[in-house]
Formats: structure tokens, sequence, C-alpha cells
């Protein structure tokens, strides 16, 4: 194993809340949905004494490299698949898993994805355009900015991106490939700064919420969160817990409103006298409000800064 690979691994966000959160028993089966370096794997096999399972799932292959080495000491209590943590029901079946005891999910780009220039991923460094989390796809964020026509270009960055300049930096985009296609990060950056007015610049690089848009529409990551989500409720046994982190509101919204369905799940008037649906609770949201990281962490992990936690944790009518 190479040491660049080692280098995945960055401190966790929110490691004991939200290892806490799953309420970790010896002799469980926990799956980490997204793997990254191995950091919440690690700390959940270590809570489960020896007794138990931890499957991982990451679609990244250096992810998967580097956690693969992190947790050998576990030997075969780990099992590591790489898959999209949407398909965790057909992973489970694969293996066997009927139910689990707690599932986490920390979403959103890894540090080592941010942190290594030619993953495309970063706005600070000059690299191909990529930003793919699974290399194995054809398509990459140069395709989408090279192809989507403008008003494509405009729905991304002002649904994913939230910006308010997302006509103007669609635009942009289009009149500069008539010249050339864009192919690298910085030729992208410099192309949004110029779309944005310059007193806008001092509230964070201009390129931030364009360049978290493209990756979040070439990764579908809000497009497959809802389902999954849904699936990996239904997957837990009684009193199993589901733990998310959450990175940006557009992500921290889909989890807030699932876990609140499945709460509330009732669609009958407001008006009934009685539940006539049929619609039964899964169980109950944990957490009021997100948890959200200390002082100390936000000093030492500038990951972490926006970052939400939130718990589900299911009920099984019996």
């Amino acid at each position: 194993m190479s040491e660049t690979m080692i280098s995945f691994d960055h401190r966790s966000v929110m490691l004991s809340e939200t290892v806490d959160g799953l309420n970790v028993r010896p002799g469980g089966i926990y799956f980490d949905g997204t793997l990254g370096g191995g950091g919440h794997s690690f700390e959940i096999c270590r809570r489960l004494e020896g007794k138990g399972r931890l499957i991982g799932i990451d679609r990244d292959e250096e992810a998967i490299a580097a956690a693969t080495q992190k947790l050998e000491c576990y030997g075969d209590m780990v099992t590591i698949v790489r898959d999209n943590f949407a398909n965790i029901k057909s992973v489970a079946r694969d293996l066997g898993v009927k139910e689990a005891d707690g599932i986490v999910l920390d979403l959103g780009v890894s540090s080592h994805q941010l942190d290594t220039p030619e993953r495309g991923f970063s706005y600070m460094h000059d690299a191909p355009l990529d930003m793919r989390m699974d290399r194995r796809q054809d398509k990459t964020a140069k395709t989408i900015v090279n192809t989507y026509d403008e008003n494509e270009l405009f729905r991304v960055i002002r649904d994913y991106g939230e910006d308010n300049f997302a006509r103007n930096i669609a635009k942009h985009i289009c009149k500069a490939r008539e010249k050339k296609p864009v192919e690298t990060t910085l030729e992208l950056a410099e192309i949004i700064k110029g779309a944005i007015p310059a007193k806008f610049h001092a509230s964070g690089h201009p390129a931030k919420r364009t360049f978290q848009a493209i990756r979040i529409e070439l990764n579908k990551e809000l497009e497959i969160l809802g389902d999954a989500i849904d699936d990996m409720i239904d997957l837990l046994g009684d009193g199993g817990r589901l733990s998310i982190i959450t990175f940006h509101s557009l992500e921290d919204r889909i989890v807030k409103l699932r876990f609140n369905q499945a709460q509330n799940p009732c669609i009958c008037p407001p008006n009934f006298p009685v539940c006539v649906c049929g619609r039964k609770p899964k169980g109950k949201v944990i957490t009021r409000k997100p948890v959200l990281p200390g002082a100390e962490e936000l000093d030492e992990n500038s990951r972490s800064k926006s970052a939400k936690l939130r718990v589900f944790e299911r009920s099984v009518s019996k």
C-alpha cells in the first residue's frame, strides 16, 4: 500500500457525536455507507468489542484502499464493498443481512478528494475538470461544463449551488466555451469570478457554489439521497439507529424531511378525526435539532464548519 493512500484518513467530522448517536451494541451489525478513510468505521469496530460486524460501502477506489488498510486489524469483522450507498438494500441482501443495528452516512466530498488536485474537486488547484466520486463512470465535470446548454447550467447552479448569480455564471461559461472547451478547474474558476461583481468576492471564493453544484449534479448526490434514507430506515431492526452528517442546507433539508415523514407518515387531511391512510410511524427522530460541532472541533477541523448531525431510531411494530 502506498503512502498516498494513508493520506485519505483525515479526522472524521463529529466522530464521537456520530458514533454515540448509533448507540453501538457489541455483537451488532453496522453499516458505514460513506466509508471514506474508515474513521467512523474504526470507532464503531472499537465499540463492538470484538463481536459483531461492520460493513463499509464506498464508490471511491482510493477510499476502499485506505479504509482496507486502516481496518485490517479487525479482520473478519469487517466487510468492504465498492458500491453506492443508494444500493444498500441489495448490498445487505447479497451479504445475507436482513437487518442492521445502525447505519452512518457522512455526506459530501471528502477531505482527500478536495486535497488531491488531480481529482478536480477543488477550485484552489489547477487540474482537469473531473469531480467523479466513482471514476468508473465516463461522465465528468468537463462534460457538464461543455455540453449542458445555458438553461441547463443555470438550473444546476441555481438549484444545487443556490447562487444568486447563476444566470450570469451560466452565460459566461457558454460564452467562454465558444472560443475553446473549458478543461481545467482554474479556467472554470476564473470564468465564474468574472461573472460575479467584485464587491461580492469578499464573502467567500466566488467559485465555491458553482463547483458544489456541478459536483452534486455529476454524482447525483441529492437525487439518490431521499430514497436511500427510506431504504436505510427500513433496513434497521427495532431500536436500530441512522446517523447522518450533512454539509449544506440542501442535504440537511432532505434528511430532516425524510426523518419527519418516517416519524409522522400520516397523509390524512388535518380535519379527519382519525387516521384512515393506514401509514404507521417507523420510529422517532432522536435529534430535535441538529447536533453541531463543538468549539474545539471547529478550531481543529475546518471541514466541520458547516456540519450538522441528525439521528433517527427505528421502532418495529410488534
